[in-house]
């Protein structure tokens, strides 16, 4: 569990101890001040238990509004560290000569750094990143993440920071140009990705000869090339990397699937973190940060910002 996290957790159960404590002990002094001595009488009694049933009321809304505040952005000040989670996605997040690189890993780093808290990186299971996020393993998904509408009753949302398209890359001698002739071929997405969705979304789907999901993109591509699948459905930022690293070896099809949009994971919480994370992008873009990077990577400025 991230420091972060932890430290929420903790303060919400101390809090909420002390508001429960507070209640004990006035409930305790009420059930003597309600016996019935011959002192009170049985209307001064009735207020008094009145009385009683306002303070738990009030007790209880106030230990509610203590477990739902959003402390997410002074917690995450407090830990000093903000916990990135990502998975093995060139060029957006990966690990090359035991160094973590990449797009969303350099964006990361300066939104750290203006957020006055260390950066860690920590490798998770795309199939099982909502749980990861939500257990408190890491503070944010930021991978080449696609926004959804089913993702988004999970996860809350940064604005887009970047357009990407769902495309085909094939080895250099395929011929493959259109999505329909994807029909009878076995075909390669990364498990739980956009890729995944728009092949199974797609009417082509049901005349493959199989679809093959691989736990990474890299597993994906050494499949291509071992002849193990003829084509791979992923975001055209990615097909595009590849195809530079290896002009040759590679090439994307014509025929697109759709458009989508990049954005950085929340816990659906932290609407105070990722407030925060959204101003430092749009600050980024407006010094023209954000512009340095992309161009370093893809050679123009791809920033939505």
């Amino acid at each position: 569990m991230s420091a972060t996290r932890q430290r929420r957790i903790q303060k919400h159960d101390f809090e909420s101890e002390k508001i429960i404590s507070l209640f004990y002990a006035l409930s305790l002094y009420f059930v003597k001040v309600l016996k019935y001595n011959g002192t009170y009488t049985e209307k001064e009694r009735t207020c008094m238990k009145k009385l009683l049933t306002m303070i738990l009321v009030v007790m209880l809304s106030a230990c509610a509004a203590n477990t739902t505040k959003d402390t997410s952005l002074s917690d995450l000040e407090k830990a000093g560290k903000l916990v990135v989670g990502y998975t093995e996605y060139p060029p957006m997040g990966f690990t090359e000569d035991g160094t973590v690189t990449g797009f969303d890993i350099e964006i990361a780093k300066e939104v750290a750094e203006r957020l006055g808290v260390d950066v860690e990186f920590q490798i998770i299971d795309w199939d099982a990143k909502v749980l990861e996020l939500n257990s408190g393993n890491i503070d944010v998904i930021w991978n080449g993440l696609t926004i959804t509408e089913d993702r988004a009753k999970e996860i809350l949302f940064s604005k887009p920071y970047f357009d990407n398209r769902i495309v085909i890359l094939t080895l250099g001698s395929s011929t493959v140009d259109a999505i329909s002739e994807l029909g009878g071929l076995k075909v390669g997405v990364e498990i739980q990705s956009s890729g995944q969705a728009a092949l199974e979304g797609n009417a082509v789907f049901s005349s493959l000869d199989e679809m093959v999901k691989y736990t990474t993109i890299t597993e994906a591509i050494l499949d291509l090339q071992a002849g193990g699948i003829d084509a791979i459905v992923a975001d055209e930022i990615f097909a595009r990397y590849a195809v530079s690293k290896n002009p040759e070896g590679y090439r994307v099809a014509d025929e697109v699937f759709n458009s989508e949009n990049y954005g950085i994971g929340f816990r659906l919480e932290d609407k105070a973190l990722r407030d925060k994370v959204d101003e430092i992008l749009d600050e980024m873009s407006e010094d023209g940060t954000g512009s340095a990077i992309s161009v370093e990577w893809f050679g123009e400025d791809l920033l939505l910002r």
